[in-house]
């Protein structure tokens, strides 16, 4: 009985595994997806109640096919939420997406689709929370998916950045000390209700959450923990521009022309224990731009962007990859480094929209644990953005709230 009943405690555990939604990466074809709110250049929105929601991809295969959309509400944990479609949103969704654009004067041809949330069909959203927005293809399959937030103002959100309290890393680590208020009603059982989410440059891959507060003082409760919320500061972006495909524009060597413009980086160095330089970045992201272009979303090209680093061959359980938000942080074949043993470098090349770009090499083991700092390092100095989201679900409520939002620079980061 004792077996049966850990076999049936297991299937139970990995059915419910099974619902945490995941975002769902675009097919080779589709590229350059741009998602942000109406005031956030940022690639994952994070948005007030009643703000607009932007979406923007292209579609390279040249068939103009018709997309739909579906907005799905979901839990703190990303599992399903128990609202209805009519709960959370008023008007309708699996809707065509009716704006898009033939590019250019391009060599890739390319259609560029484009969504504004809300419109006329899709009225608002009318509660806050977790949300997934799904774009569908003729055929029902789902192309991809990708994650954003919806706020209310009901709470205070202090966040200030620290060097780590750890001295094993206080030249590695940055932390993050969190207060929240609330400014209507006091929070009831903070330790269960109450749940954070803390994000550095927008990237949810390493979002920290389940952090309860440390204390309570007053009506505000407190995270100051030496640990708990730390994370890896890592180095500042590397960055390319090419606005103008047929000259050497900023990190790029020479250009070549062939099918398409190929772009070739310069060489780049492991940075992992050389001395910190501070160096302008915008956190990962990317901005695409076209020189003499009136419209860059159908005027700007597609250029074969090459990347070479010089380093020695790395274990066989060790993989080398291209990381930024251009393809929304995601590891995968195309973000592979490939070792010429003949000039001693790892090489790639990646396909892009003309415009600035941040990046960076990271060391990926063959379990899958990624590691940021193996190429570049870790600096406490680092200039990182973090966002705090607080969620509440008081008692008996069918959903969490996200009741507000906190936002720092580690560029003000203290002792």
């Amino acid at each position: 009985m004792n077996f049966k009943h850990l076999i049936a405690t297991l299937l139970f555990s990995t059915s419910l595994i099974a619902q945490i939604a995941q975002e769902v990466a675009p097919p080779d074809y589709i590229k350059t997806i741009t998602f942000k709110g109406n005031t956030d250049e940022s690639q994952l929105p994070v948005l007030k109640l009643g703000e607009y929601l932007q979406l923007e991809f292209d579609a390279l295969n040249g068939d103009e096919e018709d997309y739909y959309y579906i907005i799905e509400h979901y839990n703190y944990d990303w599992t399903p939420s128990v609202l209805a479609k009519m709960e959370y949103l008023e008007g309708f969704d699996n809707q065509r997406i009716r704006t898009y654009e033939n590019s250019f004067n391009t060599l890739q041809i390319y259609s560029n689709y484009q969504l504004t949330i809300p419109n006329e069909r899709t009225r608002r959203l009318k509660v806050s929370g977790n949300y997934m927005l799904k774009i569908y293809d003729d055929y029902d399959e789902l192309a991809f998916s990708r994650k954003f937030m919806v706020y209310e103002e009901s709470a205070n959100v202090g966040v200030a950045i620290k060097r780590s309290r750890d001295v094993r890393n206080i030249k590695d680590k940055q932390t993050v000390d969190i207060t929240i208020s609330s400014n209507n009603t006091p929070f009831n059982n903070p330790k269960q209700t109450i749940k954070t989410v803390i994000i550095q440059n927008n990237n949810l891959n390493t979002a920290i959450s389940g952090i309860q507060p440390m204390y309570t003082l007053g009506n505000e409760l407190i995270y100051k923990y030496n640990t708990e919320t730390s994370f890896w500061a890592g180095n500042e972006y590397l960055w390319f521009e090419n606005k103008d495909v047929r000259a050497a524009n900023t990190g790029i060597q020479f250009i070549d022309l062939k099918e398409l413009y190929h772009n070739y980086l310069y060489t780049n160095l492991v940075r992992r224990d050389t001395p910190y330089t501070y160096n302008p970045d915008i956190n990962g992201n990317y901005l695409v731009t076209a020189l003499d272009a009136s419209n860059s979303s159908i005027e700007a090209d597609y250029v074969w962007m090459f990347f070479s680093l010089l380093l020695e061959e790395l274990p066989e359980n060790k993989e080398l990859h291209v990381y930024g938000n251009f393809n929304n942080y995601t590891i995968d074949e195309s973000t592979k480094m490939r070792f010429n043993a003949e000039k001693g470098v790892y090489k790639n090349e990646i396909l892009l929209k003309q415009g600035f770009y941040n990046y960076k090499y990271v060391v990926v083991n063959k379990n899958g644990k990624l590691d940021e700092g193996a190429i570049s390092g870790n600096f406490w100095q680092t200039e990182n953005n973090y966002k705090v989201l607080v969620y509440y679900k008081d008692l008996g409520a069918r959903y969490d709230k996200i009741i507000g939002l906190g936002e720092a620079s580690s560029v003000n980061i203290t002792n």
